[in-house]
């Protein structure tokens, strides 16, 4: 395979890696994405929990490996700021994945426009 690389010009062997840094890219950011929907989604059942519970009842919150008392109303307001800030970060890697899907798409095109014969057929 490094053969058929090293074979192709200096410019399509470019896009081609420029094509992967793009492809590794969109792999992180999808990853980072599902790893904030998954903390939206554990704040949101935590929040829906804690609106089950009395103002009085006693509450604990994890702060590394200890669990310290805690009152309802702080960790609630906590929660709340904790799930506008994933919103936010949800909201930007949405951003930077359209764009990086854009750049992996227009790069993919170039590609086979450079891969494509002379008589202009694209590869299939």
């Amino acid at each position: 395979m490094s053969d058929e690389i090293s074979s192709l010009p200096p410019n399509v062997q470019e896009r081609l890696l420029r094509l992967q840094q793009l492809q590794q890219t969109l792999q992180s950011i999808l990853a980072q994405k599902q790893q904030v929907d998954m903390e939206k989604t554990e704040v949101d059942q935590t929040v829906a929990e804690l609106s089950k519970t009395t103002e009085d009842a006693v509450i604990y919150k994890a702060i590394g490996s200890l669990l310290v008392k805690a009152e309802k109303p702080k960790v609630t307001e906590e929660l709340v700021e904790r799930k506008e800030l994933l919103d936010t970060r949800s909201t930007v890697l949405a951003r930077q994945e359209e764009r990086i899907r854009s750049q992996v798409k227009e790069a993919q095109t170039k590609l086979q426009e450079d891969l494509s014969p002379v008589s202009g057929q694209p590869l299939s």
